[in-house]
């Protein structure tokens, strides 16, 4: 994997950019692995609560999308490639591995918010990182997908819940 950068007439420095795009590519890998894992409780979520979470679901993956795009953008626009192919994103990916035996809700949910969780942690910590770098645009983009991923982990937590 070359890190080598395109011509553009951004104004950060190349070793900033260079080291960026570093950080968002490993944040793309993340985000694709949590768009699919989205999907694949979307695809395979079972029990009374079947639409409600199916829907849940979806929506966790469109969110997810939307950030996938915001990255690869970024990526490029600092004259980085965007690695953004699954198999890409299976070598790369931070975030825990899916189970692919679960089918109940419960355990999607428990699941898919663990992994929500753990990926808000991995922005908040590159939020600062291209903080530190001087990029703030990047820190801007990451900053609104800790929010969507925050956002979406309250929505499946929710389904955890319950009065007391």
């Amino acid at each position: 994997m070359t890190n080598k950068l395109t011509h553009t007439r951004n104004s950060l420095p190349e070793k900033c950019r260079t080291q960026v795009v570093s950080i968002l590519q490993s944040k793309l890998a993340d985000a694709i692995d949590l768009m699919m894992q989205a999907k694949q409780a979307h695809w395979n979520v079972k029990g009374p609560h079947f639409m409600t979470l199916h829907q849940l679901f979806d929506h966790v993956f469109q969110e997810t999308q939307k950030s996938v795009d915001l990255i690869a953008e970024r990526i490029m626009q600092l004259g980085g490639k965007a690695r953004g192919t699954v198999r890409a994103a299976s070598n790369e990916s931070s975030l825990p591995e899916y189970s692919l035996d679960i089918s109940n809700g419960v355990n999607h949910i428990a699941e898919l918010a663990h992994a929500l969780s753990f990926f808000g942690d991995l922005l908040r910590t590159d939020i600062l990182s291209v903080t530190e770098l001087g990029d703030s645009s990047s820190a801007d983009i990451l900053t609104e997908i800790a929010r969507r991923a925050d956002l979406s982990l309250w929505f499946v937590e929710a389904h955890e819940q319950t009065k007391k």
